[in-house]
């Protein structure tokens, strides 16, 4: 892509994975214009029309106490979005309801890599068929940094969620642990008095959640609607 028709992107949340996806950002045809966070962006303040002029999407990973008002302010402005901070999911219907009357583009996922988004599936395709058994208990646990705030993570939730969906109506013992560095390690399993099946999903880096959001940014510029990564990821490329 040439520098003419670089993308302006905004950064909310301006961590670890704000800044990895500055990095990251020109690979995608993006430069950041803007970088927002705790400093210049409490209780929204620096979500302005002005600060967004010549941004076309924003990607936000900031906290859970303030994701849902960033994407408010945000789509408001009429700018598409790409979501990744999790901790905020009983928010969720609201935030759709918003979007839509925004008329702007959103892509929400708790988890961002491509390879989770597979492992999802798997797991929803093994849920269903072990929910016609009815000896198989199951459980989900995962590993994160012990920096992360929320336990059990959005994406463990998620993968619950994606287990009931597929016909898994019996309880799911969910456990979380935080400790070091761990990018995110999540296991999901099934046990009988037989035998045991383990399905595990481990992030090696931040990068694929990085590119993941990326991949995500580039499609959703001139799109209308709220959307889940899941739901896109044949569309990307």
């Amino acid at each position: 892509m040439s520098a003419a028709a670089t993308r302006g992107m905004a950064v909310v949340g301006y961590g670890k994975m704000g800044r990895l996806i500055e990095q990251l950002a020109p690979q995608h045809g993006f430069e950041v214009r803007l970088r927002l966070d705790i400093d210049n962006n409490a209780a929204g303040a620096g979500i302005t029309a002005e600060n967004f002029r010549g941004v076309d999407v924003a990607i936000e990973f900031s906290t859970p106490a303030t994701a849902a008002v960033n994407v408010r302010m945000i789509t408001a402005l009429g700018v598409n979005c790409v979501v990744g901070t999790t901790g905020w999911h009983d928010e969720l219907a609201a935030v759709r309801e918003a979007v839509a009357k925004s008329g702007a583009g959103v892509v929400w996922a708790p988890n961002f890599s491509v390879g989770m988004s597979l492992f999802m599936k798997i797991v929803a395709d093994a849920a269903g068929l072990f929910a016609k058994h009815g000896e198989y208990g199951a459980w989900g646990w995962e590993l994160h940094h012990a920096q992360k705030k929320d336990a059990p993570s959005g994406t463990l939730l998620k993968l619950a969620d994606e287990m009931r969906r597929a016909g898994y109506v019996r309880p799911i013992d969910l456990s979380a642990s935080r400790a070091g560095m761990a990018p995110g390690t999540h296991e999901i399993g099934f046990d009988s008095a037989g035998d045991t099946i383990t399905l595990r999903h481990t992030a090696r880096s931040r990068e694929g959640f990085a590119q993941g959001a990326l991949l995500a940014a580039r499609w959703v510029v001139g799109k209308k609607g709220f959307f889940e990564f899941q739901e896109i990821l044949g569309e990307l490329g």
